[in-house]
């Protein structure tokens, strides 16, 4: 039968049919195609399979392809990256430098008073402050000691009212009360205070701080004083609660004014109504989220032993944004030249509000940068409950360090400058000083060299505010032990190393309420000594007994046209390969102000190459050959 190739049934039918075999018997041959039509058939079906081949494989990498998200890299080889090199500080690296506790060998019999009766009212829980100063011109460093007193409605029978202490130092480091007859033994509710010689005729003058009321007295010499608060206008108003404060030439006219931290509005009315309670204690000392804020005072010193109140028109005024009310809760100062411009700023500590850069505008007025300059806050945006507070150049060099003291859980603060001078990175934690103070309470706070080696240390006093607080928190103590850090210098590694009990001695790790911290060098041995306050206790007067054969220089400024302490000038020693630069401060940490001389320690340095004094005014003045070992008196021009 013949097929049409036009009829593609009858060629499929004709194709099954010629691809069968004819025969099936054993021996016959298979299936053949032949021919020209079979090569054509062949050709055909190797094009489909590798089309369809091919299809397939497209497909198979388009589905790796989406479901891999991405193609395949090519194989690489990874080279082992060398990690820097993090050299440990063990406990073997510091230096034996031990403290002893002399309190009652050097005669202070000082106890503090709170007036805790039971009611908890917040400003018990605060403590006094402590000064080192010199208190009669004859080159010792005196000591007093800030008391406050039993509340009004609820004094015991038959017990005296609470004074101040004043005790000269005899050179030796031991000490005579002279607080009767001196006009300082009055009784108030004292916070803390500032020592400076505001009229420059050589005797330092003191301004107590308190709730209630400040006052000033004024030294007339012989050990006396003269309540001056009146005539100098400096009192505040009795509704305040004012906390630390400093003296400061911040116009460098060449005279002090003073700047007066305070608190939050209180009163025993306001407290019952924020009645903060404890579960299973009941009511207890809170911290101060519910009080309203306040403003601090700015007194500038007008002559004449005379003070006029420029707090408003000088910008130190920092109200809420939202609220337009007073927003600082201020417990602590630090006055320094952040920024070099040769004006003194502002650096201001506040609880459980943001902190305060009063940047000096050279106008009498001031500009808050805080949050610009990066210490506004902590590294996640939170405020802290920030008290004591102090400013160095710990690495010795143009870094500007500002450390904080902070609530328990709530580590110590670092900020240091960037390459802006103005802007400020909060590095507590790769220094050393963050994490190993987590849990304490840390109120006085500063930067020494106890170990006279040419580096910055840390100390900070510390207490919790309330009593019964291991009974809701286990990890917390009423009684804290100090922390001293010492600085080792390795900037590969944790700078700040704690230093333990059998390097530094465990009289200086007493667990005590701690409070007020000032340093001085109350023996004339050339190294530092400590005080530390506490709550309804003795201070702890600590003699640094270090035997480690450092040199020192020790430098006692004397301003002309600037002003007569000197408050704020710079000094700055270069000896081989280090440059040492420490400021004229007195006023250090919480509500204290620690000795006006300089102690720089030098370590095994045997000689300087240069010491370089840079005037509050800005001015600078090299001296020459100085003796190690020794004190030296550097006036200004001369």
């Amino acid at each position: 039968m013949n097929q049409s190739p036009s009829d593609p049934a009858k060629q499929k039918a004709g194709l099954s049919g010629e691809s069968k075999s004819a025969s099936s018997s054993p021996g016959s041959p298979g299936p053949q195609i032949v021919g020209s039509e079979g090569d054509a058939i062949i050709g055909r079906a190797f094009r489909w399979s590798v089309l369809v081949i091919a299809i397939l494989v497209i497909a198979a990498t388009a589905l790796i392809f989406l479901l891999d998200g991405k193609p395949r890299p090519a194989k690489t080889s990874l080279t082992a990256l060398q990690t820097p090199e993090i050299r440990e500080i063990s406990t073997h690296d510091i230096p034996t430098a031990r403290f002893t506790d002399i309190t009652a060998a050097a005669g202070i019999q000082f106890i503090h008073n709170n007036g805790a009766y039971g009611d908890k009212l917040l400003p018990e829980t605060m403590g006094g402050g402590v000064a080192f100063f010199d208190l009669d011109g004859d080159g010792d460093q005196d000591l007093l000691l800030v008391n406050s007193t039993h509340w009004p409605w609820k004094t015991p029978e038959g017990q005296k009212p609470t004074m101040l202490a004043l005790y000269r130092n005899d050179g030796t480091g031991r000490f005579e009360d002279v607080t009767a007859g001196s006009g300082l033994d009055v009784s108030i509710y004292g916070m803390g205070l500032a020592v400076g010689d505001y009229d420059n005729d050589g005797r330092t003058d003191i301004l107590i701080t308190a709730v209630g009321g400040n006052r000033l007295f004024h030294n007339i010499g012989g050990g006396k004083f003269a309540d001056v608060t009146v005539s100098a206008g400096v009192s505040g108003s009795p509704l305040d609660w004012s906390t630390s404060a400093a003296w400061i030439d911040y116009d460098n006219d060449g005279d002090l004014d003073l700047f007066v931290c305070n608190y939050v509005q209180w009163s025993r009315e306001i407290d019952f109504q924020v009645d903060n309670r404890l579960v299973g204690v009941g009511r207890a000392y809170g911290r101060p989220w519910n009080f309203a804020g306040t403003f601090p005072y700015l007194y500038r010193n007008e002559g004449g032993g005379r003070f006029k109140d420029v707090s408003e028109e000088s910008g130190v005024q920092i109200k809420n944004p939202v609220t337009g009310l007073p927003m600082a809760k201020s417990l602590g100062v630090a006055p320094v030249d952040v920024n070099g411009d040769h004006w003194i700023d502002l650096v201001v500590a506040n609880d459980t509000v943001q902190n305060f850069v009063l940047s000096n505008r050279w106008n009498g007025t001031f500009k808050e940068v805080g949050t610009h300059a990066g210490i506004a806050f902590d590294s996640f945006g939170q405020t802290r409950g920030a008290m004591g507070i102090d400013a160095a150049r710990f690495r010795n060099d143009d870094a500007l360090g500002i450390a904080i003291g902070n609530f328990a859980n709530e580590p110590n603060a670092l900020y240091v400058s960037q390459r802006d001078s103005l802007v400020f990175a909060d590095e507590a934690i790769t220094e050393g000083v963050g994490p190993a103070s987590l849990l304490l309470m840390k109120f006085g706070l500063f930067f020494f060299d106890y170990d006279l080696d040419g580096r910055l240390d840390v100390l900070t006093a510390n207490g919790h505010i309330e009593e019964d607080i291991n009974k809701v928190q286990a990890s917390q103590q009423y009684r804290q032990p100090a922390q001293l850090f010492w600085n080792s210098g390795s900037s590969r590694g944790f700078r700040f190393v704690p230093v333990p009990a059998e390097k530094g001695g465990s009289d200086l790790f007493k667990p005590i309420v701690g409070r007020g911290s000032a340093f001085a060098d109350i023996d004339g041995d050339g190294d530092l000594d400590v005080v530390l306050t506490q709550i309804a206790g003795p201070p702890l007067l600590l003699r640094n007994e270090q035997q480690l054969q450092h040199h020192w220089l020790r430098f006692k400024l004397v301003g002309t046209r600037a002003n007569r302490d000197a408050i704020g000038a710079w000094i700055k020693v270069r000896a081989g390969n280090r440059t040492l630069s420490r400021q004229v401060m007195p006023t250090k940490g919480y509500l204290s102000q620690s000795e006006l001389p300089v102690t720089i320690g030098l370590g095994k340095a045997d000689a300087v190459d240069e010491v370089l004094i840079t005037w509050p005014d800005g001015s600078t003045q090299k001296l020459g050959p100085v003796k190690l070992d020794a004190t030296t008196r550097v006036q200004q021009g001369q």
